[in-house]
């Protein structure tokens, strides 16, 4: 079984250590024909395009999770919310803002726009690669994900 995971962050960091924890994480589950791939978009404008399949992401796969930031350039995450959860063929893509506000109104607003949930990365890095594994068992293990319906 292959899961499509679409990474929305602009932070090189970030996107270094949540693949290094989704990598780690998914061979220490033994998940015998389970693959978990993990595609990243930098801004927003490019989220858009991969899930839109647009330009060079024609033969995009529509994800089975997205993990949102929400301070992103071109378009912030807010938007590209608003645009996944408008749109009948994404808004069931369960959605998942991943980001360093702790704003309450980031946090009603995401939720007003249908977020799935609200998670905060923590500063420190160890705490951070718990935060990625908690998502990847409940999300990507535990948590029972629509059949992919072909294109979005």
């Amino acid at each position: 079984m292959r899961l499509d995971v679409l990474l929305v962050e602009d932070s090189p960091g970030d996107v270094r250590l949540t693949q290094e924890v989704f990598r780690d994480a998914n061979m220490a589950a033994h998940l015998p024909g389970m693959a978990i791939h993990l595609h990243v978009a930098y801004d927003g404008v490019e989220a858009m395009a991969f899930l839109r399949r647009e330009g060079e992401n024609a033969e995009a796969p529509r994800p089975d999770l997205i993990l949102l930031d929400l301070n992103l350039p071109r378009m912030d995450g807010r938007e590209v919310l608003a645009h996944i959860k408008d749109d009948p063929g994404l808004r069931t893509i369960p959605t998942v803002i991943l980001t360093t506000s702790d704003s309450e109104a980031d946090i009603v607003r995401s939720y007003q726009l249908q977020a799935n949930c609200y998670l905060s990365k923590p500063v420190q890095l160890e705490a951070f690669e718990t935060l990625v594994r908690s998502i990847n068992d409940f999300w990507l293990i535990k948590v029972k994900l629509p059949k992919q319906q072909g294109n979005a």
